[in-house]
Protein backbone atom coordinates (compact mmCIF):
# COMPACT_ATOMS: atom_id res chain seq x y z
CA UNK A 1 0.00 0.00 0.00
CA UNK A 2 1.22 3.50 -0.87
CA UNK A 3 0.63 7.00 0.77
CA UNK A 4 -1.23 9.90 -1.50
CA UNK A 5 1.29 12.19 -2.59
CA UNK A 6 0.53 15.74 -1.01
CA UNK A 7 1.12 18.95 -3.54
CA UNK A 8 3.16 21.36 -2.80
CA UNK A 9 1.75 24.11 0.00
CA UNK A 10 0.18 27.31 -1.83
CA UNK A 11 3.26 29.83 -0.02
CA UNK A 12 5.38 27.08 -1.71
CA UNK A 13 3.38 27.30 -5.21
CA UNK A 14 3.75 31.18 -5.03
CA UNK A 15 7.01 31.32 -4.13
CA UNK A 16 8.26 29.52 -7.17
CA UNK A 17 6.91 32.53 -9.29
CA UNK A 18 8.77 35.06 -8.12
CA UNK A 19 12.09 33.04 -9.20
CA UNK A 20 13.72 34.27 -11.88
CA UNK A 21 13.68 30.57 -13.10
CA UNK A 22 9.73 30.71 -14.60
CA UNK A 23 11.46 33.35 -16.97
CA UNK A 24 13.05 31.42 -19.84
CA UNK A 25 15.99 33.69 -21.46
CA UNK A 26 13.44 34.60 -24.58
CA UNK A 27 11.18 35.88 -22.31
CA UNK A 28 13.49 37.94 -20.40
CA UNK A 29 14.46 39.40 -23.96
CA UNK A 30 11.05 40.72 -24.94
CA UNK A 31 10.51 41.88 -21.17
CA UNK A 32 13.61 44.39 -21.65
CA UNK A 33 12.37 45.27 -25.47
CA UNK A 34 8.94 46.18 -23.74
CA UNK A 35 10.79 48.15 -21.02
CA UNK A 36 12.71 50.15 -23.71
CA UNK A 37 9.74 50.78 -25.87
CA UNK A 38 8.26 52.60 -22.31
CA UNK A 39 10.99 54.89 -22.14
CA UNK A 40 10.02 56.36 -25.70
CA UNK A 41 6.62 57.15 -24.80
CA UNK A 42 5.33 60.59 -24.08
CA UNK A 43 5.44 61.80 -20.14
CA UNK A 44 1.75 62.04 -20.33
CA UNK A 45 0.97 58.41 -21.86
CA UNK A 46 -1.80 56.62 -19.75
CA UNK A 47 -0.42 54.92 -17.16
CA UNK A 48 -1.77 51.41 -16.90
CA UNK A 49 -1.94 48.52 -14.05
CA UNK A 50 -1.86 45.10 -14.91
CA UNK A 51 -3.76 42.62 -13.21
CA UNK A 52 -2.02 38.79 -13.08
CA UNK A 53 -4.49 36.08 -11.21
CA UNK A 54 -4.28 32.39 -11.42
CA UNK A 55 -6.89 30.38 -9.03
CA UNK A 56 -3.95 27.25 -8.80
CA UNK A 57 -0.56 27.16 -9.79
CA UNK A 58 1.45 23.89 -10.41
CA UNK A 59 4.79 23.18 -11.41
CA UNK A 60 3.77 22.57 -15.24
CA UNK A 61 1.90 26.32 -14.80
CA UNK A 62 3.35 29.30 -17.19
CA UNK A 63 0.46 31.17 -17.14
CA UNK A 64 1.22 34.05 -15.25
CA UNK A 65 4.85 34.65 -17.27
CA UNK A 66 2.45 34.68 -20.37
CA UNK A 67 -0.32 37.05 -19.01
CA UNK A 68 2.37 39.23 -18.28
CA UNK A 69 3.74 39.10 -21.17
CA UNK A 70 0.89 39.74 -22.84
CA UNK A 71 -0.48 42.73 -21.15
CA UNK A 72 2.58 44.03 -21.82
CA UNK A 73 2.20 44.00 -24.89
CA UNK A 74 -1.23 45.26 -25.33
CA UNK A 75 0.12 48.56 -23.41
CA UNK A 76 2.50 48.91 -26.29
CA UNK A 77 0.04 48.24 -28.67
CA UNK A 78 -1.88 51.60 -26.85
CA UNK A 79 0.57 53.25 -26.15
CA UNK A 80 0.22 52.93 -21.98
CA UNK A 81 2.87 52.83 -19.44
CA UNK A 82 3.11 50.02 -17.34
CA UNK A 83 3.23 51.62 -13.95
CA UNK A 84 2.76 48.25 -11.52
CA UNK A 85 1.91 44.96 -11.48
CA UNK A 86 -0.49 43.40 -9.52
CA UNK A 87 -0.20 39.81 -9.05
CA UNK A 88 -2.60 37.46 -6.89
CA UNK A 89 -1.53 33.91 -7.41
CA UNK A 90 -3.86 31.02 -5.79
CA UNK A 91 -6.40 33.17 -5.28
CA UNK A 92 -10.31 31.92 -6.27
CA UNK A 93 -11.91 35.11 -8.31
CA UNK A 94 -15.30 33.43 -7.24
CA UNK A 95 -14.31 33.46 -3.59
CA UNK A 96 -12.50 36.98 -3.37
CA UNK A 97 -13.27 40.10 -5.19
CA UNK A 98 -10.56 42.31 -6.63
CA UNK A 99 -10.56 45.12 -3.86
CA UNK A 100 -9.72 42.22 -1.39
CA UNK A 101 -6.62 40.63 -2.88
CA UNK A 102 -3.49 41.16 -1.22
CA UNK A 103 -1.76 43.36 -4.46
CA UNK A 104 -4.65 44.07 -6.51
CA UNK A 105 -6.92 45.53 -3.43
CA UNK A 106 -4.21 47.86 -2.71
CA UNK A 107 -3.76 49.81 -5.52
CA UNK A 108 -7.21 49.99 -5.49
CA UNK A 109 -7.61 51.25 -2.01
CA UNK A 110 -4.79 52.92 -1.46
CA UNK A 111 -2.86 53.67 -4.60
CA UNK A 112 -5.68 54.51 -7.46
CA UNK A 113 -4.05 58.05 -8.25
CA UNK A 114 -1.39 55.93 -9.33
CA UNK A 115 -2.90 54.57 -12.86
CA UNK A 116 -5.39 55.20 -15.51
CA UNK A 117 -6.37 52.23 -17.01
CA UNK A 118 -6.65 48.36 -15.72
CA UNK A 119 -5.12 45.56 -18.01
CA UNK A 120 -5.83 41.76 -17.27
CA UNK A 121 -5.98 39.15 -19.27
CA UNK A 122 -9.28 37.43 -19.84
CA UNK A 123 -12.25 38.57 -17.67
CA UNK A 124 -12.56 35.18 -15.97
CA UNK A 125 -8.59 36.08 -14.66
CA UNK A 126 -10.45 39.31 -13.37
CA UNK A 127 -13.59 38.59 -11.90
CA UNK A 128 -16.36 35.70 -11.91
CA UNK A 129 -19.33 37.04 -9.74
CA UNK A 130 -22.01 39.51 -12.20
CA UNK A 131 -22.37 41.90 -8.80
CA UNK A 132 -17.96 42.21 -8.21
CA UNK A 133 -17.77 43.48 -12.23
CA UNK A 134 -20.81 45.71 -11.66
CA UNK A 135 -19.28 47.26 -8.04
CA UNK A 136 -15.65 47.84 -10.43
CA UNK A 137 -17.74 49.25 -12.92
CA UNK A 138 -19.09 51.53 -10.37
CA UNK A 139 -15.80 52.19 -9.09
CA UNK A 140 -13.89 53.03 -12.05
CA UNK A 141 -16.34 55.44 -13.55
CA UNK A 142 -16.30 57.45 -10.23
CA UNK A 143 -12.26 57.99 -10.56
CA UNK A 144 -12.48 57.79 -14.04
CA UNK A 145 -10.46 54.74 -14.69
CA UNK A 146 -10.76 51.77 -17.80
CA UNK A 147 -10.60 48.38 -17.77
CA UNK A 148 -9.48 46.58 -20.63
CA UNK A 149 -9.12 42.73 -21.39
CA UNK A 150 -6.70 41.37 -24.07
CA UNK A 151 -8.93 38.74 -25.47
CA UNK A 152 -12.65 40.58 -24.65
CA UNK A 153 -13.81 43.20 -26.52
CA UNK A 154 -14.02 45.64 -23.20
CA UNK A 155 -13.63 49.41 -22.97
CA UNK A 156 -15.70 51.48 -20.61
CA UNK A 157 -15.03 54.75 -22.80
CA UNK A 158 -18.00 53.45 -24.98
CA UNK A 159 -21.66 52.44 -24.16
CA UNK A 160 -21.10 49.63 -26.02
CA UNK A 161 -17.96 48.60 -23.94
CA UNK A 162 -20.40 48.39 -20.55
CA UNK A 163 -22.94 46.49 -22.17
CA UNK A 164 -20.18 44.17 -23.58
CA UNK A 165 -18.54 43.39 -19.88
CA UNK A 166 -21.78 43.30 -18.46
CA UNK A 167 -22.91 40.39 -20.90
CA UNK A 168 -19.71 38.33 -20.25
CA UNK A 169 -19.50 38.39 -16.53
CA UNK A 170 -23.20 37.29 -16.51
CA UNK A 171 -21.46 34.23 -18.28
CA UNK A 172 -18.36 33.98 -15.93
CA UNK A 173 -20.67 34.15 -12.96
CA UNK A 174 -22.80 31.27 -14.33
CA UNK A 175 -20.30 29.12 -15.37
CA UNK A 176 -18.67 29.85 -11.56
CA UNK A 177 -22.46 28.88 -10.22
CA UNK A 178 -22.33 25.28 -12.56
CA UNK A 179 -18.91 24.63 -10.48
CA UNK A 180 -19.98 25.10 -7.46
CA UNK A 181 -22.98 23.11 -7.64
CA UNK A 182 -20.80 20.28 -9.14
CA UNK A 183 -18.48 20.83 -6.30
CA UNK A 184 -21.67 20.52 -3.91
CA UNK A 185 -23.00 17.44 -5.19
CA UNK A 186 -19.39 15.68 -5.28
CA UNK A 187 -19.20 16.06 -1.73
CA UNK A 188 -23.26 15.39 -1.03
CA UNK A 189 -22.54 12.22 -2.41
CA UNK A 190 -19.51 11.40 -0.87
CA UNK A 191 -21.08 11.79 2.63
CA UNK A 192 -23.06 8.36 1.73
CA UNK A 193 -19.95 6.35 0.81
CA UNK A 194 -17.72 4.12 3.12
CA UNK A 195 -15.04 5.32 0.31
CA UNK A 196 -12.86 8.59 1.18
CA UNK A 197 -13.50 10.32 -1.75
CA UNK A 198 -12.47 13.86 -1.25
CA UNK A 199 -12.01 16.04 1.80
CA UNK A 200 -9.50 16.08 4.73
CA UNK A 201 -9.57 13.54 7.45
CA UNK A 202 -10.94 14.12 11.45
CA UNK A 203 -7.99 14.01 13.61
CA UNK A 204 -6.52 10.66 14.66
CA UNK A 205 -7.12 9.14 10.94
CA UNK A 206 -4.70 9.47 7.95
CA UNK A 207 -5.71 8.93 4.05
CA UNK A 208 -3.93 5.82 1.66
CA UNK A 209 -4.58 3.63 -1.10
CA UNK A 210 -5.39 -0.08 -0.80
CA UNK A 211 -4.44 -2.38 -3.22
CA UNK A 212 -7.19 -1.46 -5.49
CA UNK A 213 -6.13 2.08 -5.53
CA UNK A 214 -9.24 3.18 -3.70
CA UNK A 215 -8.48 5.77 -0.97
CA UNK A 216 -9.33 4.89 2.71
CA UNK A 217 -8.48 5.78 6.03
CA UNK A 218 -6.80 4.30 8.88
CA UNK A 219 -5.81 5.26 12.02
CA UNK A 220 -2.84 7.37 12.84
CA UNK A 221 -0.74 5.95 15.22
CA UNK A 222 1.00 8.95 17.32
CA UNK A 223 -2.66 10.46 16.99
CA UNK A 224 -4.00 7.23 18.38
CA UNK A 225 -1.52 7.78 21.75
CA UNK A 226 -2.30 11.06 22.47
CA UNK A 227 -5.81 10.60 22.18
CA UNK A 228 -6.37 7.48 24.65
CA UNK A 229 -3.73 9.33 27.02
CA UNK A 230 -5.91 12.36 26.88
CA UNK A 231 -9.16 10.21 27.74
CA UNK A 232 -7.12 8.41 30.82
CA UNK A 233 -6.55 12.07 31.46
CA UNK A 234 -9.62 13.79 31.63
CA UNK A 235 -11.39 10.51 33.65
CA UNK A 236 -9.12 11.84 36.24
CA UNK A 237 -10.26 15.34 36.01
CA UNK A 238 -7.09 16.75 34.38
CA UNK A 239 -8.21 20.16 32.06
CA UNK A 240 -8.25 20.14 28.52
CA UNK A 241 -5.12 23.69 29.60
CA UNK A 242 -2.88 20.97 31.25
CA UNK A 243 -3.35 18.55 28.79
CA UNK A 244 -2.46 21.26 25.91
CA UNK A 245 1.01 22.00 28.21
CA UNK A 246 1.93 18.69 29.06
CA UNK A 247 1.67 17.82 24.76
CA UNK A 248 3.55 20.64 23.89
CA UNK A 249 6.66 19.89 26.53
CA UNK A 250 6.44 16.34 24.94
CA UNK A 251 7.02 17.68 21.40
CA UNK A 252 3.99 14.80 20.21
CA UNK A 253 2.29 18.75 18.95
CA UNK A 254 2.92 21.84 17.31
CA UNK A 255 3.28 24.69 19.98
CA UNK A 256 0.21 26.06 18.31
CA UNK A 257 -2.03 23.80 19.94
CA UNK A 258 -4.60 25.30 22.14
CA UNK A 259 -6.83 23.61 24.74
CA UNK A 260 -10.09 24.74 22.54
CA UNK A 261 -8.51 23.00 19.16
CA UNK A 262 -7.74 19.79 21.94
CA UNK A 263 -11.61 19.68 23.14
CA UNK A 264 -13.25 19.86 19.58
CA UNK A 265 -10.52 16.69 18.50
CA UNK A 266 -11.65 14.87 21.57
CA UNK A 267 -15.88 15.54 21.12
CA UNK A 268 -15.47 14.67 17.51
CA UNK A 269 -17.65 11.79 17.32
CA UNK A 270 -15.47 10.93 14.01
CA UNK A 271 -13.52 9.37 16.36
CA UNK A 272 -15.94 6.60 16.85
CA UNK A 273 -15.28 5.78 12.61
CA UNK A 274 -17.96 6.90 11.29
CA UNK A 275 -18.26 9.74 8.89
CA UNK A 276 -19.26 13.81 10.13
CA UNK A 277 -20.46 16.64 8.98
CA UNK A 278 -20.83 20.53 10.46
CA UNK A 279 -23.03 20.95 13.04
CA UNK A 280 -24.61 24.39 12.67
CA UNK A 281 -27.38 24.47 14.43
CA UNK A 282 -25.23 25.72 17.33
CA UNK A 283 -23.02 28.44 18.32
CA UNK A 284 -20.53 26.68 19.04
CA UNK A 285 -18.03 24.48 16.35
CA UNK A 286 -19.21 20.83 16.50
CA UNK A 287 -19.43 17.84 14.30
CA UNK A 288 -22.33 15.37 13.97
CA UNK A 289 -22.84 12.21 12.59
CA UNK A 290 -23.60 11.89 9.18
CA UNK A 291 -26.63 8.93 8.88
CA UNK A 292 -27.04 6.95 5.78
CA UNK A 293 -29.76 5.79 3.91
CA UNK A 294 -30.75 2.90 6.36
CA UNK A 295 -30.66 5.50 9.06
CA UNK A 296 -27.17 4.52 10.98
CA UNK A 297 -24.07 6.24 11.10
CA UNK A 298 -21.83 6.00 8.01
CA UNK A 299 -18.28 3.93 9.23
CA UNK A 300 -15.58 5.03 6.94
CA UNK A 301 -12.95 3.89 9.29
CA UNK A 302 -11.57 1.58 12.19
CA UNK A 303 -12.93 3.59 15.16
CA UNK A 304 -9.70 5.17 17.62
CA UNK A 305 -12.41 4.92 20.87
CA UNK A 306 -15.14 2.13 20.86
CA UNK A 307 -18.76 4.04 21.55
CA UNK A 308 -18.31 3.26 25.19
CA UNK A 309 -15.25 4.74 25.59
CA UNK A 310 -16.62 7.83 23.72
CA UNK A 311 -19.38 8.67 25.68
CA UNK A 312 -17.50 8.23 28.99
CA UNK A 313 -14.88 10.61 27.30
CA UNK A 314 -17.57 13.44 26.63
CA UNK A 315 -18.82 12.36 30.17
CA UNK A 316 -15.50 13.32 31.94
CA UNK A 317 -15.39 16.32 29.60
CA UNK A 318 -19.00 17.84 30.54
CA UNK A 319 -18.23 17.27 33.98
CA UNK A 320 -14.74 19.69 34.06
CA UNK A 321 -17.44 22.45 32.06
CA UNK A 322 -20.98 22.05 33.46
CA UNK A 323 -19.89 25.61 35.03
CA UNK A 324 -18.78 27.09 32.54
CA UNK A 325 -20.73 30.51 31.63
CA UNK A 326 -22.16 30.70 27.76
CA UNK A 327 -20.57 32.83 25.98
CA UNK A 328 -21.59 36.80 25.39
CA UNK A 329 -23.17 37.45 22.10
CA UNK A 330 -20.01 39.80 20.08
CA UNK A 331 -17.44 38.67 22.41
CA UNK A 332 -16.67 38.83 26.08
CA UNK A 333 -13.96 41.72 25.69
CA UNK A 334 -14.82 44.82 24.72
CA UNK A 335 -11.38 46.46 23.25
CA UNK A 336 -9.94 43.05 22.23
CA UNK A 337 -6.50 43.44 20.46
CA UNK A 338 -5.78 46.68 22.19
CA UNK A 339 -5.12 45.33 25.80
CA UNK A 340 -1.98 43.31 26.23
CA UNK A 341 -0.42 41.82 28.75
CA UNK A 342 3.35 43.52 29.25
CA UNK A 343 5.17 40.30 30.17
CA UNK A 344 3.61 37.96 27.51
CA UNK A 345 2.46 40.13 24.56
CA UNK A 346 -0.95 38.22 24.08
CA UNK A 347 -4.20 39.74 24.53
CA UNK A 348 -6.13 39.91 27.65
CA UNK A 349 -9.43 38.42 27.94
CA UNK A 350 -12.41 38.65 29.69
CA UNK A 351 -12.53 34.67 31.88
CA UNK A 352 -16.18 34.31 33.92
CA UNK A 353 -16.63 31.61 36.65
CA UNK A 354 -19.07 30.99 38.70
CA UNK A 355 -18.27 30.32 42.48
CA UNK A 356 -21.03 29.64 45.08
CA UNK A 357 -23.74 30.98 42.61
CA UNK A 358 -21.80 34.32 42.26
CA UNK A 359 -20.60 35.33 38.79
CA UNK A 360 -17.19 36.79 38.40
CA UNK A 361 -15.56 38.28 35.59
CA UNK A 362 -11.60 38.81 35.08
CA UNK A 363 -8.80 39.31 32.59
CA UNK A 364 -5.99 37.20 31.60
CA UNK A 365 -3.65 36.33 29.26
CA UNK A 366 -2.34 33.58 27.00
CA UNK A 367 1.18 32.70 27.63
CA UNK A 368 1.68 33.51 31.44
CA UNK A 369 1.36 30.96 33.90
CA UNK A 370 -2.01 30.36 35.16
CA UNK A 371 -3.06 33.54 32.59
CA UNK A 372 -1.16 35.93 34.38
CA UNK A 373 -1.98 37.21 37.92
CA UNK A 374 -5.81 37.96 36.87
CA UNK A 375 -7.25 41.16 37.33
CA UNK A 376 -10.54 41.77 38.24
CA UNK A 377 -12.93 44.43 37.53
CA UNK A 378 -12.45 44.83 33.63
CA UNK A 379 -14.92 47.68 33.37
CA UNK A 380 -12.71 49.65 35.68
CA UNK A 381 -9.93 48.41 33.15
CA UNK A 382 -11.91 49.83 30.23
CA UNK A 383 -13.02 52.77 31.59
CA UNK A 384 -9.06 53.88 32.75
CA UNK A 385 -8.30 53.01 29.00
CA UNK A 386 -10.93 55.11 27.74
CA UNK A 387 -10.02 57.81 29.76
CA UNK A 388 -6.37 58.13 28.59
CA UNK A 389 -7.12 57.66 24.75
CA UNK A 390 -9.68 60.81 25.29
CA UNK A 391 -6.84 62.31 27.46
CA UNK A 392 -4.40 62.05 24.49
CA UNK A 393 -6.34 61.72 21.18
CA UNK A 394 -10.26 63.24 22.45
CA UNK A 395 -9.39 66.48 20.57
CA UNK A 396 -7.51 65.30 17.43
CA UNK A 397 -9.75 66.50 14.24
CA UNK A 398 -11.04 64.04 12.40
CA UNK A 399 -9.57 64.52 8.85
CA UNK A 400 -11.18 62.23 5.92
CA UNK A 401 -9.32 61.19 2.93
CA UNK A 402 -10.64 62.23 -0.72
CA UNK A 403 -9.86 62.06 -4.03
CA UNK A 404 -9.28 64.66 -5.79
CA UNK A 405 -9.09 65.13 -9.79
CA UNK A 406 -6.56 66.62 -11.47
CA UNK A 407 -8.05 66.88 -15.02
CA UNK A 408 -9.75 70.10 -14.96
CA UNK A 409 -6.21 72.07 -13.74
CA UNK A 410 -5.02 70.25 -16.58
CA UNK A 411 -6.96 71.49 -18.79
CA UNK A 412 -6.08 74.79 -17.51
CA UNK A 413 -2.75 74.45 -17.41
CA UNK A 414 -2.59 73.24 -21.04
CA UNK A 415 -5.09 76.09 -22.40
CA UNK A 416 -2.48 78.26 -20.64
CA UNK A 417 0.49 77.40 -22.54
CA UNK A 418 -1.08 77.28 -25.62
CA UNK A 419 -1.86 80.59 -25.57
CA UNK A 420 1.57 82.23 -24.11
CA UNK A 421 2.94 79.80 -27.24
CA UNK A 422 0.40 81.86 -29.39
CA UNK A 423 1.38 85.10 -28.29
CA UNK A 424 5.16 84.69 -27.99
CA UNK A 425 5.03 83.40 -31.98
CA UNK A 426 2.87 86.74 -33.12
CA UNK A 427 5.06 89.14 -30.98
CA UNK A 428 8.48 87.80 -33.31
CA UNK A 429 9.17 89.98 -35.63
CA UNK A 430 6.51 89.81 -38.73
CA UNK A 431 3.60 88.47 -36.58
CA UNK A 432 0.48 90.35 -36.62
CA UNK A 433 1.02 91.99 -33.06
CA UNK A 434 4.39 93.81 -34.31
CA UNK A 435 2.01 95.93 -37.05
CA UNK A 436 1.34 99.07 -34.72
CA UNK A 437 2.43 99.94 -31.29
CA UNK A 438 -0.44 99.58 -29.55
CA UNK A 439 -0.76 95.99 -30.31
CA UNK A 440 1.88 95.03 -29.45
CA UNK A 441 1.64 96.35 -25.94
CA UNK A 442 -1.98 95.12 -25.87
CA UNK A 443 -0.17 92.17 -26.45
CA UNK A 444 2.26 91.98 -23.96
CA UNK A 445 0.55 92.89 -21.23
CA UNK A 446 -1.97 89.87 -21.96
CA UNK A 447 1.20 87.64 -21.86
CA UNK A 448 2.27 88.77 -19.15
CA UNK A 449 -1.01 87.91 -17.42
CA UNK A 450 -0.99 84.73 -18.80
CA UNK A 451 2.35 83.52 -17.27
CA UNK A 452 1.18 84.95 -13.85
CA UNK A 453 -1.65 83.11 -14.41
CA UNK A 454 0.42 80.25 -15.26
CA UNK A 455 3.15 80.46 -12.15
CA UNK A 456 -0.21 80.72 -10.23
CA UNK A 457 -0.89 76.75 -10.96
CA UNK A 458 0.91 74.24 -8.81
CA UNK A 459 1.92 71.05 -11.28
CA UNK A 460 0.84 68.79 -8.38
CA UNK A 461 -2.73 69.81 -8.66
CA UNK A 462 -3.10 68.58 -12.39
CA UNK A 463 -2.33 65.07 -11.14
CA UNK A 464 -4.79 62.50 -9.74
CA UNK A 465 -3.96 62.91 -5.60
CA UNK A 466 -5.86 61.89 -1.92
CA UNK A 467 -6.28 65.13 0.54
CA UNK A 468 -7.18 65.66 3.79
CA UNK A 469 -10.52 67.01 4.70
CA UNK A 470 -11.42 68.35 8.56
CA UNK A 471 -15.15 67.14 8.56
CA UNK A 472 -15.63 69.38 12.13
CA UNK A 473 -15.31 67.27 14.46
CA UNK A 474 -12.83 65.61 16.82
CA UNK A 475 -12.26 61.89 17.81
CA UNK A 476 -14.10 63.15 20.90
CA UNK A 477 -16.85 63.45 19.74
CA UNK A 478 -16.88 60.60 16.95
CA UNK A 479 -16.41 58.33 19.78
CA UNK A 480 -19.37 59.90 21.77
CA UNK A 481 -21.51 59.65 19.16
CA UNK A 482 -20.38 55.73 17.97
CA UNK A 483 -19.83 54.19 21.32
CA UNK A 484 -16.86 51.87 22.69
CA UNK A 485 -17.31 49.96 19.46
CA UNK A 486 -16.16 53.04 17.41
CA UNK A 487 -13.08 53.48 19.38
CA UNK A 488 -12.22 49.89 19.41
CA UNK A 489 -12.18 50.31 15.66
CA UNK A 490 -10.00 53.42 15.47
CA UNK A 491 -7.14 52.13 18.22
CA UNK A 492 -7.47 48.89 15.88
CA UNK A 493 -6.72 50.78 12.83
CA UNK A 494 -4.29 52.63 13.76
CA UNK A 495 -2.01 50.01 16.56
CA UNK A 496 -2.69 51.74 19.55
CA UNK A 497 -1.80 48.86 22.06
CA UNK A 498 -2.29 49.58 26.21
CA UNK A 499 0.02 47.13 27.86
CA UNK A 500 -1.18 46.08 31.50
CA UNK A 501 1.14 45.84 34.47
CA UNK A 502 -0.01 43.70 37.02
CA UNK A 503 1.92 44.04 40.38
CA UNK A 504 1.18 41.41 43.36
CA UNK A 505 0.17 43.20 46.49
CA UNK A 506 1.10 41.41 49.68
CA UNK A 507 -1.50 39.71 51.97
CA UNK A 508 -3.94 41.29 48.85
CA UNK A 509 -5.60 38.47 45.94
CA UNK A 510 -6.12 41.00 43.85
CA UNK A 511 -3.00 42.73 41.95
CA UNK A 512 -2.14 46.24 41.39
CA UNK A 513 -3.06 47.75 37.90
CA UNK A 514 -0.75 49.99 35.60
CA UNK A 515 -1.72 51.17 32.32
CA UNK A 516 0.88 52.13 29.65
CA UNK A 517 -0.48 53.31 26.69
CA UNK A 518 1.69 52.95 23.09
CA UNK A 519 0.62 55.13 20.47
CA UNK A 520 2.39 55.32 16.86
CA UNK A 521 5.00 57.82 15.88
CA UNK A 522 2.89 58.04 12.84
CA UNK A 523 -0.57 58.18 14.62
CA UNK A 524 -1.90 61.11 13.00
CA UNK A 525 -1.75 60.09 9.41
CA UNK A 526 -2.67 56.64 10.88
CA UNK A 527 -6.13 58.46 12.17
CA UNK A 528 -6.84 60.03 8.79
CA UNK A 529 -10.39 58.04 7.92
CA UNK A 530 -10.08 56.74 4.51
CA UNK A 531 -13.12 55.87 2.76
CA UNK A 532 -13.70 52.14 1.80
CA UNK A 533 -15.57 52.35 -1.66
CA UNK A 534 -16.21 48.57 -1.38
CA UNK A 535 -17.67 48.29 2.99
CA UNK A 536 -21.26 47.64 1.55
CA UNK A 537 -20.61 44.60 -0.61
CA UNK A 538 -20.28 40.89 -0.33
Amino acid sequence: MRRRKNHRTAPERKQQYTLEAEWSAADLTLLEELRRAEDLLPEDAPRALLSVRLSILTDDTTSPVRQELDLRLLARERGYRVVGIASDLNVSATKVPPWKRKQLGDWLNNRAPEFDVLLFWKLDRFVRRISDLSTMIDWCLKYQKNLVSKHDSIDLTTTIGKIIITLIGGMAEIEAANTSTRVASLWNYAKTQTDWLVGKPAYGYETFEDENGKVRLRIDRTAYRILHWCRRAALRGVSARRMTTILRRSRLVGDGLTASTLLRRLRNPALMGYRVEEDRSSGARRSKLVLGPDGKPVRVAEPVFTEDEFHELQAALDRRSKDQPGRTPGGSTRFLGVLVCVDCGTNLTVHKTTTKGKPYAYLRCAECPGGGRGAPNPEAVYQRLTDDVLTVLGDEPVQTREYVKGAEAKKQLKRLESSISYYMRELEPGGRFQKTRFTREQAETTLDKLISDLDQIDPALTEDRWVKVDNGKTFRQRWEEGGVQAMVEDLLRVGIKCEVIRTKIPRMRAPKIHMKLSIPKDVRERLLVKEDDFADRL
